[in-house]
């Protein structure tokens, strides 16, 4: 699964860097801070949808849309910078898990089923 870094990725991570520098603020970013950064910025993308219905969810108007943009964006730059600093590429990563959950859940035997891999 070994693949090169995107350009869109290698391109965002440098200009988080750069951004960090350049306002000192590398000083802060500890995993430990980067992850609970990370879960906070989660946070506000679930208040976006919190008493929504599922079909509401679905429909966002522009300003919910647009907050989830942001939000969305505040999401990618901390799991950026957390992968960074341990040099994992993010998309590796999720193409890697991806394989594995294919393991897990098999299309022909999980189809239209939602239990977890342990229950079935």
């Amino acid at each position: 699964m070994e693949q090169q870094e995107s350009d869109r990725l290698r391109v965002l991570r440098t200009a988080i860097r750069q951004f960090n520098r350049e306002r000192d603020w590398e000083q802060y970013h500890a995993p430990k801070n980067l992850a609970m950064a990370l879960s906070a910025e989660v946070a506000e993308v679930v208040e976006l949808f919190q008493w929504l219905t599922a079909e509401e969810s679905r429909q966002l108007g522009a300003p919910k849309r647009s907050a989830l943009e942001e939000e969305l964006g505040d999401v990618m730059i901390y799991l950026t910078t957390l992968a960074d600093a341990f040099g994992i590429d993010p998309v590796d990563a999720a193409l890697k898990k991806l394989e594995l959950n294919a393991q897990k859940y098999p299309a022909a035997r999980v189809r239209g089923n939602r239990a977890k891999y342990s229950d079935y």
